[in-house]
């Protein structure tokens, strides 16, 4: 499909998502997920009335298959040709699949390996859905044109910094969207810091409580701009300057609160890149 003349922002600052509850049930409420109830209206609207099918959909971390329901789903309401790319290692542990399966209602089970689950729960949409289990970098890209992207991976820097290098260059500009779900949590400020470095190509638009920022792009950012915008390679100083800049797109989003904690959380982990070491300031 040819894309036609870039998109105005202008819906977002409505959080139109917010009305359609209603319409995110249906079989996806079947599926176990992490994502908040807004989140979840987000992930519907994003495919049901945003996308225009000019580029594939990729939702990267999907776990048990979730956020990839909620955007099939919308998907089929949409009645979009376009593919939906559902990536993640499909693993759990125990307490995982104590903390959020079985109080889903899904039967105990042996093992760590989740795909056949997220197959089973996400059979609904088989048709439309594409799986990539193990390491996002060793999956890589089909080349193919995305409009969307959904990201609830970058747990560290170089997460953040490969999954940049190998999505972000095929984004559709003034058209494509990426959600970064864990772009205000303290314990991930690598995110904003990338976004940051990234503010030629990308326009932040609104931010759903309480993490998730999603981001229009202005421009698709070559391998020069990406490789400039590596996160793993900053020192503490250069993050918290990054997250200062950041307020200037961020604050009048209801940003500033966020940033105070990854600042605070940057001071009592020095030097940590990785969101699972990080303990709280």
């Amino acid at each position: 499909m040819v894309c036609d003349a870039p998109r105005s922002p202008a819906p977002f600052g409505h959080a139109p998502w917010r009305h359609l509850l209603g319409r995110t049930a249906g079989p996806a409420r079947a599926v176990p997920t992490m994502l908040s109830s807004e989140e979840r209206q987000l992930y519907f609207w994003l495919t049901a009335l945003w996308a225009r099918g000019c580029g594939d959909i990729v939702d990267l971390g999907c776990f048990a298959g979730g956020s990839t329901a909620r955007l099939a789903q919308g998907h089929v309401a949409a009645r979009l040709g376009s593919r939906i790319h559902a990536f993640d290692r499909f693993t759990a542990d125990e307490s995982t699949k104590r903390r959020v399966l079985y109080p889903a209602g899904i039967p105990p089970f042996r093992g760590n390996d989740i795909l056949p689950l997220a197959r089973r729960l996400l059979a609904p949409w088989a048709g439309r859905i594409e799986f990539h289990p193990g390491e996002i970098e060793d999956c890589g890209w089909t080349g193919a044109a995305i409009e969307i992207v959904t990201c609830d991976a970058a747990k560290s820097a170089s997460d953040a910094d490969d999954i940049a290098s190998i999505f972000f260059p095929h984004l559709v500009p003034g058209r494509s969207v990426v959600v970064q779900q864990d772009q205000m949590l303290w314990n991930q400020p690598w995110i904003t810091a990338q976004m940051q470095l990234l503010a030629e190509y990308f326009t932040p638009v609104a931010i759903v409580p309480d993490s998730t920022v999603i981001h229009l792009c202005r421009s698709a950012p070559d391998r020069a701009a990406l490789a400039a915008a590596r996160t793993a390679r900053l020192d503490d100083a250069a993050l918290t300057d990054l997250l200062q800049q950041a307020r200037k797109t961020l604050s009048p989003l209801g940003g500033d609160a966020a940033l105070d904690r990854m600042i605070a959380a940057i001071q009592a982990n020095p030097g940590e890149r990785h969101a699972w070491n990080f303990e709280r300031p």
